[in-house]
């Protein structure tokens, strides 16, 4: 009996333990695959060096409560406890570095001959986004299927009466404004550092801003609620249209727009500018962190 028990807790520990690494290898897949774009991004190698670095700074600690809170919803696997979450998050930054490093190295844009401080703070830069996409590789990689995915929140839903209930129904608010923010985040990362954003906001007129702020809210309000993607949610029919409206899309845009322009401000894009066009390319940046909004919401 005891001998049973000893083999049975072994194979859970192994168990355990294989779960953890193959999360841990579609991170370091989910690092590469969505950091490649920036990390092949000339703009991004130029930020860098010459980025001021304490905003850097700034950048790379607003990121680990970030990392934090959405490892505890796609950690590497299942997490109950700050603890498990935080493991979670340094595992990501760890791989974010690591893989942003490599990637750098190979280009050949890190060589031997260059100061320290250039070859941190590109691989820093570069980190950021490689660690939100060592979580998002979790979700979008397998990693939620099986015993890894969701038995808690089916689980829950059961024992409050009435079935299982999505997990994308009983989702709180703020988290749902955070996974917003999330994907804001890291769809601006990718374009923010381009010249073309500047480009495209200095030729806009205000028509067109006032046309690319309507299609932006949109399309955002569409991707999410109107189209049948999964992790949409459900609204019934006795639901009034504005209330999604009003209680979700519009108050993502905002976030979405708050994050361009803490993104263009980290970027150095907002000095010596007039604050009209601060606006401009708040809006042109918006553009994209409206979608990237709307699509966190189905993929994490």
């Amino acid at each position: 009996m005891a001998l049973n028990g000893a083999r049975a807790e072994r194979g859970n520990d192994v168990g355990a333990s294989r779960s953890f690494l193959i999360g841990l290898g579609r991170g370091a897949a989910g690092a590469m695959l969505f950091g490649i774009p920036m990390l092949m991004t000339m703009e991004l190698w130029q930020l860098g060096f010459y980025i001021e670095r304490w905003r850097l700074l700034l950048l790379l600690i607003v990121n680990i409560p970030l990392l934090i809170l959405l490892a505890h919803r796609i950690g590497f696997e299942r997490t109950s406890t700050l603890a498990e979450a935080c493991r979670d998050a340094t595992i990501a930054y760890g791989l974010g570095i690591v893989i942003g490093a490599a990637v750098l190295i190979m280009l050949g844009d890190i060589k031997p001959h260059m100061p320290p401080s250039e070859m941190l703070g590109k691989i820093a830069i570069q980190s950021v986004p490689a660690s939100i996409g060592a979580l998002l590789g979790r979700s979008q990689l397998g990693g939620q299927s099986g015993n890894d995915g969701r038995e808690d929140d089916g689980e829950k839903d059961e024992g409050q009466g009435g079935g299982a209930v999505p997990d994308e129904i009983s989702t709180s608010y703020s988290r749902e404004l955070f996974l917003m923010a999330v994907g804001a985040l890291f769809l601006n990362l990718n374009v923010a550092p381009t010249e073309e954003i500047i480009l495209i906001a200095y030729k806009m007129t205000p028509w067109h801003a006032l046309v690319t702020i309507g299609l932006s809210i949109a399309i955002m309000h569409g991707f999410v609620y109107a189209v049948a993607f999964k992790g949409t949610h459900e609204i019934s029919k006795e639901t009034p249209w504005w209330h999604a409206f009003f209680r979700f899309t519009l108050p993502g845009y905002l976030v979405a727009m708050l994050i361009s322009f803490y993104v263009l401000w980290t970027f150095g894009r907002l000095d010596d500018t007039a604050p009209t066009q601060m606006l401009m390319s708040a809006i042109v940046l918006s553009f994209p962190g409206a979608i990237g909004a709307a699509a966190a919401r189905l993929i994490l």
